[in-house]
């Protein structure tokens, strides 16, 4: 049986945290590969600060080329309008399979916030949530069956690489290379 893990966010930009929860889960859970997929249009964000979604895949692609165990997906982005993970959860069964079992990566933090998912038990059918907890994280009830995976602490976040893009101060080791050379080129998170 093949096992699919799927990373959804806002990638606003990606940065090594990201990077870093994606193949910890991908290891640790013995995935084939895990597929990043950027929201269009996050349902719980305001759309103030976000970079274009083309800009956000662009820089998801950079950080993952390197890693044959990683891909992108534009399925949220071609689907325009309010990204929900039902449709993406919907969207990979289709694609894969039958043989095929999803999972759906997110952090520790947003545990307590899964019961108030748009069908989330729709969601629950379709794949396992597989959760990545920090250090000093405490697990709080959420009622939904889950994969816990443990991480080395990386307390980085992609609103502090923005405020530290916009301050002028350095984001080097905090993002990719090549994910700083195209903020820089494209002139993104300027204050």
């Amino acid at each position: 049986m093949r096992r699919i893990g799927i990373l959804g966010g806002t990638f606003n930009p990606i940065h090594i945290g990201h990077l870093a929860i994606a193949q910890t889960a991908r290891e640790t859970m013995r995935l084939e590969k895990v597929i990043f997929v950027p929201s269009n249009w996050p349902p719980h964000k305001n759309a103030k600060g976000i970079a274009p979604a083309r800009d956000r895949f662009n820089m998801v692609r950079l950080a993952v080329k390197e890693n044959p165990h990683f891909e992108v997906s534009d399925f949220e982005i071609k689907k325009e309008g309010r990204s929900y993970t039902i449709d993406t959860m919907w969207y990979f069964k289709r694609s894969f399979s039958k043989d095929t079992q999803l999972f759906f990566i997110i952090g520790g933090d947003m545990l307590p916030q899964l019961k108030k998912w748009k069908y989330i038990d729709d969601i629950l059918k379709i794949g396992t949530f597989i959760v990545v907890n920090r250090p000093g994280q405490f697990k709080k009830s959420s009622g939904i069956k889950y994969f816990s995976v443990s991480m080395p602490g990386i307390d980085i976040s992609s609103s502090y690489v923005r405020q530290c893009l916009a301050q002028g101060k350095t984001t080097k080791y905090f993002v990719p290379e090549s994910v700083l050379d195209y903020i820089k080129k494209h002139g993104l998170y300027k204050n």
